[in-house]
């Protein structure tokens, strides 16, 4: 196959590798076919549907490394589902009787792109999918090859989703400070409410991160300093089952014996439960282009507080909100490592027109290569079964004389 010109695009939500693989997809063309051509769609789906785009020049090219040292998406993100015709009317992306579809089509073939990189979740990479179909059927030849970014870390089949990592690592720096406010007020129940609408992968990452940290602080229980009060008393994924009774009466035990309780808790924990019940008063959830819930209005943590804060006789709730500060994070060691070896693959892949997303590919021995887009699902569970997570709960701590165990499935 012979490529002349690649375009890229990032779009979903932010996560901490959209800069770095940016950086290294140039980084790899550059090394590899420095005469390729690289065009940057601006905003996503957006900048294609409307023609916005920009070269990478050769200026870039020579200093591409400075994206790894920056988080979000310099190029832009937007959420578009291309085949939400209504969606892309409502925003004055195509006009009323255009087929978005076609429009980025016709915008990708006017731009002479033979290659096309999209850096997002499985809503992105799917959507990209339909892309491709779309171009084949009309007789275009497009390759598009996709990376997986996401820190919920729940793409099938890939092992690993780009950002996670960072991810956790920057929710648990952000808990660090927070949980300092338990001796703000009597009586503190702090709720850390973390990224994950299907998975509870980053919750629970964030939770053993945070308390690997943790393990390292000296402390003077004497005056009050105590690894206890600091520590992760609850944590609440999707995956789990619990009775919020049984575990209210071992919170409860832990708030009288060190007068705070510090819990993470998934932001996709319960939804159906909270959806259920303000949809019982007449009240409409509304979706995103995609039909997911939008989760700030469902708001899982504030729930979640209401509930625990009634049944501990908690005087004050704090709920903290990590998200944006972990999601737009630039990406560790760890990342930049997995990303570098995924956009290597990436360009290895486009170069042959091997289309697909790149990961390591559970179903055939972690593999990394170019997966096929019809294998590409999101909402994959969290193993709870996985032995560090078991460590975890293992941990957290039990009051004095308590015989309750952590409710988990």
């Amino acid at each position: 196959m012979s490529v002349k010109r690649v375009g890229i695009l990032t779009a979903g939500g932010l996560a901490p590798c959209l800069s770095s693989a940016i950086g290294a997809l140039i980084q790899s063309y550059t090394e590899k076919a420095p005469e390729i051509e690289i065009i940057c769609y601006r905003s996503g789906y957006k900048g294609l549907l409307l023609g916005d785009s920009f070269p990478v020049t050769p200026e870039i090219r020579e200093r591409a490394h400075i994206l790894h040292e920056h988080g979000g998406s310099p190029i832009g993100n937007s959420r578009i589902k291309l085949t939400n015709v209504a969606d892309c009317v409502k925003r004055g992306l195509v006009n009323e009787g255009q087929d978005p579809l076609q429009v980025a089509a016709e915008q990708l073939q006017t731009d002479c792109v033979d290659v096309l990189h999209t850096i997002g979740g499985d809503d992105t990479n799917t959507t990209a999918a339909d892309l491709a179909a779309y171009l084949a059927k009309h007789n275009y030849a497009l390759t598009v090859v996709g990376l997986p970014k996401t820190i919920d870390n729940d793409v099938i089949p890939i092992k690993q989703s780009l950002g996670a990592w960072t991810a956790a690592e920057v929710g648990a720096k952000f808990f660090e400070n927070v949980v300092s406010e338990h001796n703000a007020n009597p009586r503190m129940l702090i709720v850390h409410e973390v990224m994950g609408r299907n998975c509870g992968w980053l919750t629970a990452a964030t939770a053993a991160k945070y308390r690997e940290r943790l393990a390292k602080m000296n402390f003077l229980p004497e005056i009050g300093l105590s690894k206890e009060r600091r520590d992760v008393h609850g944590v609440y994924i999707p995956e789990m089952h619990f009775d919020l009774e049984h575990e209210a009466q071992r919170l409860k035990a832990i708030m009288d014996e060190h007068d705070c309780v510090n819990i993470f808790i998934s932001e996709g924990a319960g939804v159906e439960a909270i959806v259920a019940e303000i949809e019982s008063r007449g009240e409409e959830v509304p979706r995103d282009a995609f039909g997911h819930y939008k989760l700030d209005a469902v708001n899982p943590g504030k729930w979640f507080g209401k509930q625990f804060a009634a049944m501990l006789g908690a005087e004050k709730t704090l709920i903290q909100k990590s998200g944006y500060y972990s999601r737009a994070a630039a990406a560790n060691e760890d990342d930049i490592a997995l990303i570098a070896r995924c956009a290597k693959k990436a360009v290895e892949c486009a170069l042959v027109g091997d289309g697909g997303v790149i990961g390591e590919d559970e179903e055939r021995g972690d593999e990394l290569r170019a997966i096929e887009f019809e294998r590409i699902k999101g909402g994959k569970p969290f193993d709870i079964d996985v032995p560090w997570f078991g460590e975890l709960l293992a941990g957290i701590h039990q009051p004095k004389n308590e015989a309750v165990e952590t409710a988990h499935a």
